[in-house]
């Protein structure tokens, strides 16, 4: 029986959540899209990921209330919405519509809203999200191309795009233990409070939400929360080395593919391109009618297989700096550009395993999501982790091994690490 069921928003908070399930003894299986009414999973933690982060707010609710359901006929017995640790959404969703959709489907009139991740810099003080030394809105993320947010107060966030009033166990009461925010959290729901911001500064806060929250139907959050859920739900004998196992990368030839234009993922093509071969996309040709982007394509993919043996594995990239993302966007239009983008990432990817390649080491959620379709895997194993969040997978055929990384997590040598410290997995 499954024990805990997330609902993740894209590909790489999945994954994301996963190893954190995984790394604090929770045996765990990630599933790419919502399955078959008859697929059969074996796992405490079943993770599902979803495309529903920036789709409209309608498509998002279907996918959720979908997966929601395969869980509930697996018996399930909590639920947890995964969203991103910056609190990736716009006035209109799709966090609050979603939300809104799980509570009302499963009968439940409140929830908690915990992105806290500490280790990464992620921490909620007075229901202010702070990345880093930063406001949320004075951060990278001001500037995001789909989801900028420019709004730090989680509460004012939450109540701008969903039907409820939106309450606050502050750190204050968190210092005071599991007992104190189950006592606040009742509290705020005499008063009508549908979702309840928690604050979070340290990793000894995420244990007593884990504690506080072991028997509420459903939790919304980041990854960190998994932290503290994950060591109630655990076995006492579950071996997290063995758990690890069946996820460690191949050790076959590589690629990086870098779709991601977040400031992190910016320094670390910048320093990679000091170490390996690399090559940008050209946003224009990505555009071209399909016999010329056919030809692109394999021009691309000539030039990675002309590297194949390096020592480290070349990178493609459409990565770039806010000044020139805004250009591209200007020039060929915000969701045209990406579309393309996404196309080619995945027809070179097709093209790569064909000859051969058995580890992707991809930047970005939506890249993520597309090549992981593109190559045809339904479900992963979750093996070591490279970065906070970011783990080696291993597709559960045992074909290939990717590592699949937020735009913002990771250090600026997380590309080369993935391969170098992994290397005779």
């Amino acid at each position: 029986m499954i024990k805990l069921g997330v609902i993740a928003d894209d590909f790489t908070g999945a994954t994301d959540i996963a190893s954190f399930l995984v790394n604090n003894g929770l045996a765990t299986v990630q599933l790419n899209g919502v399955p078959s009414a008859d697929f059969q999973v074996t796992a405490e933690a079943v993770v599902i990921s979803l495309k529903s982060r920036s789709c409209p707010a309608s498509q998002a609710v279907a996918d959720s209330l979908r997966a929601l359901e395969w869980l509930r006929e697996q018996g399930c017995q909590q639920f947890y919405f995964k969203y991103c640790s910056t609190f990736d959404s716009t006035e209109k969703g799709n966090i609050g519509p979603v939300t809104d959709a799980l509570l009302d489907k499963l009968g439940e009139t409140q929830t908690i809203i915990s992105p806290s991740l500490p280790v990464n810099g992620r921490t909620v003080y007075q229901g202010h999200l702070f990345v880093m030394e930063q406001l949320l809105s004075d951060s990278g993320m001001r500037h995001h191309p789909v989801t900028p947010m420019t709004d730090s107060n989680l509460l004012r966030v939450m109540e701008k795009q969903a039907q409820g009033e939106c309450g606050l166990v502050a750190y204050s009461v968190m210092e005071q233990g599991a007992d104190a925010v189950r006592q606040r959290l009742q509290a705020l729901k005499n008063e009508g409070k549908r979702y309840v911001v928690l604050d979070a500064l340290n990793e000894q806060h995420l244990l007593t939400q884990g504690e506080a929250l072991r028997d509420m139907k459903l939790v919304t959050g980041g990854s960190g929360l998994a932290i503290g859920l994950a060591r109630q739900w655990a076995s006492e004998k579950q071996d997290r080395l063995s758990a690890t196992d069946a996820g460690k990368p191949h050790s076959g030839a590589a690629v990086v593919l870098s779709g991601s234009c977040s400031v992190m993922t910016n320094k670390q093509v910048t320093r990679y391109l000091q170490q390996a071969a690399g090559q940008a996309i050209d946003v224009a040709r990505a555009l071209q009618g399909e016999v010329e982007l056919q030809a692109y394509v394999q021009e691309l993919t000539n030039w990675i297989e002309a590297h194949r043996q390096d020592a480290l594995a070349p990178l493609l990239y459409a990565t770039s700096s806010p000044e020139t993302l805004a250009q591209i966007q200007q020039r060929f239009g915000s969701e045209a550009s990406s579309h393309a983008v996404e196309k080619l990432f995945a027809s070179v990817a097709a093209k790569l395993q064909q000859s051969g390649f058995e580890r992707f080491i991809i930047a970005g959620g939506e890249t993520s999501s597309i090549v992981a379709q593109t190559l045809g895997i339904q479900s992963f194993h979750i093996g070591p982790t490279i970065s906070p969040g970011v783990p080696w997978v291993r597709s559960t055929d045992n074909t290939l091994s990717l590592a699949l990384k937020s735009g913002n997590f990771g250090d600026e040598d997380f590309f080369a690490r993935a391969q170098k410290e992994f290397h005779d997995a």
